[in-house]
């Protein structure tokens, strides 16, 4: 019997981490965890302000999220995180190494339209700052990249047609 996912949902601020980590979670009957619970008050308070947070700021919290996916290694989990940079993903799978990312990207101004109409503390003026900082997924990572326009169970579908994790409750990979 194979080992339930373990996956990490990526991408800048707006591409819908947290509906799909959730419908992933749902899938699997594993526990979901939204990245930004993870933050420190500072780095929330930092963001709200419009300011970019630097890698010491984020060390911390990758540390944090790299520990709930350890500990959610034997069980599975889904745990949404911007993982923008590879040095990033590198802490999160050094912790947990069978982590599997689903890179959520779009078209800028879909997602600067999302941001504009939620309540986040992440404001829009950050979305720049944060499509400089994206390094996408090199070959060498365990992920696949998909696009945000599909309905949330179509890119969970494609996510899990592209994958090696398992979905027994459908019988397909």
């Amino acid at each position: 019997m194979s080992l339930p996912p373990l996956v990490v949902v990526m991408g800048i601020s707006g591409v819908g981490k947290s509906e799909i980590g959730h419908a992933l979670a749902d899938r699997f009957d594993v526990p979901y965890e939204d990245g930004d619970a993870f933050h420190s008050e500072a780095n929330i308070a930092k963001m709200s302000a419009g300011t970019p947070l630097t890698d010491d700021d984020r060390w911390p919290w990758l540390e944090a999220i790299g520990d709930w996916l350890h500990a959610h290694d034997g069980t599975g989990g889904v745990v949404s995180c911007s993982a923008l940079r590879r040095v990033y993903r590198d802490v999160l799978v050094a912790a947990a190494p069978r982590a599997v990312f689903l890179h959520l990207a779009g078209d800028h101004d879909l997602i600067r339209e999302r941001m504009e109409h939620r309540d986040h503390f992440m404001p829009v003026s950050l979305l720049q700052s944060q499509e400089e900082t994206l390094e996408q997924l090199e070959p060498d990572e365990n992920g696949e990249l998909l696009d945000i326009t599909p309905s949330p169970a179509e890119i969970v579908d494609a996510f899990l047609a592209r994958t090696e994790v398992v979905d027994e409750q459908e019988g397909s990979r």
